[in-house]
């Protein structure tokens, strides 16, 4: 491997691995991808995050970056002259940060709880990941963007989902833009950017690789 090339280790559906990518293509960096089969994890990967063996990494300089938001803020650091995606100022950083680190926290959790789960459990996924939906909306407002005018951090952490709704509603019997029609605005407003629309995957695929995954490993 050389050392001054740019690596990113991934995997097919992963939103995480999609905020790394959409990071890159936003600042115009040229990279290697590395598909990886998560259930037969290669020894590159293992090697460079031996503590998690999980994707997306970052391969810099020879050098590891793990963990998706720290990918796109360590992107954003090093590539800083074109397309910044956190702010300068200290307040709209922290603020920015707090919210992406919400969308781990709350909108993924409870999302993954709504295809693995049935009956009740479901019901309050459905609840809980709708919920997070709102205060992000709230949070939007009538901005283009969560950081304002600029396509920004907290949207490259979000949008990656969007090409899952179409698997949360399916399962969860329930339509994203009757609840929050904002965000879906603000989602088809992302979709315009060549660096989203190129990155996330199809949402049909999505759903039918859960329906594999389903089958596969919990099901049985």
């Amino acid at each position: 491997m050389e050392e001054a090339k740019v690596v990113l280790l991934g995997a097919g559906f992963s939103m995480f691995g999609m905020r790394a990518k959409i990071a890159l293509a936003e600042k115009g960096i040229k990279y290697e991808y590395m598909e990886e089969d998560l259930t037969n994890k290669s020894p590159l990967l293992q090697e460079m995050n031996p503590i998690y063996k999980k994707i997306p990494v970052l391969i810099h300089h020879g050098r590891p970056i793990c963990e998706s938001l720290i990918i796109v803020e360590y992107i954003d650091m090093v590539w800083h002259n074109n397309s910044p995606l956190l702010p300068l100022d200290p307040y709209l950083k922290a603020q920015a940060k707090f919210w992406a680190d919400f969308v781990d926290q709350k909108v993924y959790h409870a999302s993954k709880r709504l295809w693995i789960s049935k009956g009740d459990e479901q019901e309050v996924a459905k609840k809980n990941f709708l919920e997070s939906l709102k205060h992000l909306e709230e949070f939007l407002g009538d901005k283009p963007y969560f950081g304002g005018d600029t396509f920004g951090f907290v949207d490259v952490a979000l949008i990656p989902f969007y090409c899952w709704f179409y698997t949360y509603e399916t399962f969860g019997n329930f339509k994203v833009e009757a609840v929050c029609p904002k965000l879906i605005s603000w989602a088809k407003r992302c979709m315009q950017k060549e660096s989203v629309f190129e990155t996330l995957a199809d949402e049909k695929e999505v759903y039918e690789a859960v329906l594999d995954y389903k089958t596969k490993f919990i099901l049985n």
